[in-house]
């Protein structure tokens, strides 16, 4: 089981998502009012239980459980572990509390997206009960313990159903993935490496761009990612990501016109960042290269799906 401590409140429990380590994790906020943060998809839902008990804590104790927003990389497990925690309450962006409630469409767009691997991936996925639903918005806030109030953000730009939370403890925000995608694989080796994350079929890049804007304006002690972990520099993730914004949007229009595949496109996207790396010592062969592949290839789908909505 992998769990790394994030500081003094704060744990991350590694959730295997994909069959992948360090890819999608729960964070565990340690206060009066236990919290967590994204369940990741429903086989990640045994890596979370175990995690919590290795940490000391029963499912019992779990009083909120906080997703993000609703792709089932990141809530798709909510349903099952909230079978679990018979005294949680989970904490959704209003434009996804009625998904988590009837899946079905949430279901048929990662087919879509998934294929054959959906099941695999994200099986079995199960409705969570409305009365066990509470819905935040945008200045709506959470009081978990005496000295910490969670405030909500609405951060479109990578999903119309996405939030931010800020903890006023350590000044951090748990950023989803509107803020993009931290590359721990990367970071480990001494390489600050993040990337936008583009996926169908709610990207807007102008959305994401007044998201992660906000996010610098509120000089962040700490960045928490979806994927993966916390960013100890988060102004320079932040521009990173913007940086890499203008160059995926421009790679997409480029790709729509010439009515390229997003195989297609996805080649093109990697044609800058594996030059990027590839200037920093990072060779073809190191560890990152299949998960930068797989999001190249995913946020490749969500600009063409972009682009063909304006026409």
């Amino acid at each position: 089981m992998a769990i790394s401590k994030v500081n003094e409140r704060i744990q991350l429990i590694d959730g295997f998502d994909l069959g992948l380590e360090q890819r999608t994790g729960s964070y565990v906020l340690i206060e009066q009012q236990l919290t967590l943060i994204e369940t990741g998809p429903s086989p990640s839902v045994e890596h979370v239980k175990q995690g919590l008990k290795e940490l000391g804590i029963s499912l019992d104790e779990v009083r909120y459980i906080i997703v993000t927003h609703i792709h089932l990389d990141h809530a798709g497990g909510a349903g099952l572990l909230l079978q679990d925690c018979p005294n949680a309450t989970l904490i959704v962006h209003p434009k996804g509390a009625r998904h988590l409630a009837d899946p079905s469409r949430l279901i048929a767009g990662a087919r879509a997206v998934y294929g054959e691997q959906f099941d695999g991936l994200f099986d079995p996925i199960v409705p969570v009960p409305e009365h066990r639903l509470e819905v935040k918005t945008e200045g709506d806030v959470l009081q978990i313990g005496p000295d910490c109030t969670l405030e909500f953000w609405d951060t479109p730009g990578h999903a119309k159903h996405h939030f931010g939370i800020l903890d006023p403890v350590s000044n951090g925000l748990f950023a989803g993935d509107t803020a993009g995608i931290r590359y721990v694989q990367l970071i480990e080796d001494g390489i600050d490496f993040y990337l936008p994350s583009t996926s169908p079929n709610q990207f807007d890049p102008a959305a994401m761009r007044a998201s992660i804007e906000r996010m610098q304006t509120q000089q962040l002690d700490a960045l928490y990612f979806g994927h993966y972990g916390a960013a100890k520099h988060p102004q320079a993730a932040l521009e990173q990501v913007l940086e890499w914004l203008e160059v995926f949007v421009e790679a997409g229009a480029a790709a729509y016109q010439h009515d390229e595949s997003a195989d297609q496109l996805a080649k093109r996207l990697a044609e800058p960042v594996r030059a990027y790396l590839t200037e920093r010592g990072v060779g073809p062969g190191h560890r990152v290269m299949p998960y930068i592949d797989m999001d190249l290839q995913v946020s490749a789908q969500g600009l063409l799906d972009y682009f063909r909505k304006q026409s």
